[in-house]
């Protein structure tokens, strides 16, 4: 139903022809993507290099600086963020909403310490504002359509009160979900 998004950040550009630079670059991002989220966006370049299986001249070739690296990854994430809007396109209305916005409120928190160290002013960060906006919006749009959605939100609104309340402590996975039930009881259509 939803056009592709638009790309955020032209990975498959900077992205290695051989196989085996590929394979190399490919690693480098998954290591990065995992020591991000464990140790934080200070986590030591040398060891990603050496949890994806290749010396430090390989990172920084692939990724000069560590925010280019955090680009990458931070890019990489949302693209996939965008292609879960795609996934739940064809499921009813209001269930499209809620299991994007699931998938949503799953990644504001594993994401905030990566999305602080992001310099805000740069290309890649409005980018991935922008596909993100882009690719829920018919999912939003035709859950308001249908009726199953207030008239009286937008879009902004809602993942700027998920993104507040998921980046708040709980005690386990559970009390997250139901305070994102009552705040989608509170968005649903009367």
């Amino acid at each position: 139903m939803s056009a592709e998004p638009p790309p955020i950040l032209d990975i498959t550009a900077r992205r290695p022809h051989r196989a085996d630079a590929r394979r190399n670059f490919d690693a480098v991002l998954t290591a990065a993507r995992e020591a991000f989220a464990v140790r934080g966006t200070d986590a030591s370049l040398e060891d990603i290099a050496r949890q994806a299986n290749v010396g430090i001249g390989t990172l920084y070739r692939n990724f000069p600086t560590r925010q280019d690296l955090l680009e990458a990854v931070y890019a990489g994430e949302v693209q996939e963020l965008c292609l879960g809007a795609q996934a739940v396109s064809e499921l009813e209305p209001w269930d499209a909403f809620t299991t994007w916005l699931d998938s949503f409120a799953r990644y504001v928190p594993t994401k905030l310490a990566l999305l602080q160290a992001l310099n805000k002013d740069s290309e890649v960060f409005r980018a991935c504002k922008s596909a993100m906006l882009v690719s829920a919006a018919p999912i939003f749009e035709r859950a308001q359509q249908a009726g199953a959605l207030r008239p009286d939100v937008e879009l902004d609104d809602v993942l700027r009160m998920v993104a507040g309340m998921v980046g708040s402590t709980y005690a386990d996975d559970a009390q997250r979900r139901r305070v994102l039930n009552i705040a989608l009881d509170g968005l649903r259509a009367r």
